[in-house]
């Protein structure tokens, strides 16, 4: 069974005019619903993880801040959105979730959560959106609890998986691939085990190409356990923050590459949801959904 972490506390209240789609949290589980990908029994809500596995990956110091709201002005800035004790829990349930969900994976091949991917977020600050990393916790989680020995990192969001990267810099067990916008934030890039920066308006053809060509190579050489995927679809041409010129059908080719990869070779996958701004709310649910429909089609 597919299983995939929701929970109302996904979606937050924004102030007016923002520009970060946090409607898209509640409209994709409903339309998986509406059009019969998944019901009811897919879905699971998060319950808390212990703090010890967050500060297992992010600085106590930066963790507590967090938890007692005294970031300051310019820390609040850099994280995109105003900080507030809902925005903490919502973290740290959607952080949760994806610890779960990874462990549903291991159970059925695959798990998903609505969202996570917060790949901007360092082991001692915010950026971007993002304020704890679930890929880095989730990831850790596994390799402390014997659950995984090699873990692979497939970030394919228009902006690099800087804070990822930043975090797994010195872990040989875990190997960070971010393909993404050259010329896109972040402006200063960490560096992954491997980035691959792809030029502006790059279209699906020269996309498919560069990843077919990028990851089964990384599946041989590294022979990972596990897969943690960070499918952002601000890839898409109408993406307002994203200057790649994927299609919708070519987002999909995309997460059918990947997928299929851990299927075929019987390695277990979480995916996260990560990006998305195109100026039509339905175009990033149409993507985010087809990551759903591939999901059941190719594991289930």
């Amino acid at each position: 069974m597919l299983k995939i972490s929701w929970s109302p506390i996904y979606f937050h209240p924004l102030p007016q005019g923002h520009r970060f789609p946090m409607e898209k949290y509640n409209l994709l589980p409903e339309q998986l619903l509406y059009e019969g990908t998944v019901s009811q029994f897919n879905f699971f809500e998060p319950t808390l993880i212990e703090e010890k596995w967050i500060t297992k990956t992010h600085d106590p110091d930066y963790f507590g801040k967090l938890q007692n709201l005294s970031l300051s002005k310019s820390e609040i800035r850099k994280t995109g959105f105003p900080l507030s004790q809902e925005l903490i829990d919502r973290e740290i349930t959607i952080l949760s979730g994806s610890v779960q969900a990874s462990l549903f994976a291991l159970e059925y091949g695959i798990a998903m959560n609505i969202a996570g991917g917060t790949h901007h977020a360092f082991s001692g600050r915010g950026e971007g959106f993002c304020l704890l990393n679930d890929i880095a916790v989730s990831a850790n989680y596994l390799l402390e609890n014997a659950l995984a020995k090699k873990i692979l990192v497939v970030d394919l969001d228009v902006h690099q998986g800087n804070g990822t990267a930043e975090i797994f810099k010195n872990q040989k067990q875990v190997f960070t691939f971010s393909m993404h916008g050259a010329s896109n934030y972040p402006m200063h890039k960490e560096k992954s085990d491997l980035d691959i920066g792809l030029p502006d308006h790059t279209d699906d053809i020269n996309y498919i190409k560069t990843l077919r060509n990028s990851l089964q190579p990384i599946l041989d050489n590294f022979q990972p356990d596990f897969i943690i995927y960070q499918c952002g679809v601000d890839v898409l041409a109408t993406d307002k923050l994203g200057r790649l010129g994927l299609s919708i059908a070519g987002c999909k080719e995309r997460d059918r590459i990947v997928l299929a990869l851990a299927k075929e070779n019987g390695i277990p996958i979480l995916c996260c949801m990560g990006g998305g701004y195109s100026e039509k709310i339905s175009h990033i649910i149409e993507a985010h959904a087809n990551t759903y429909r591939l999901a059941q089609d190719i594991f289930f």
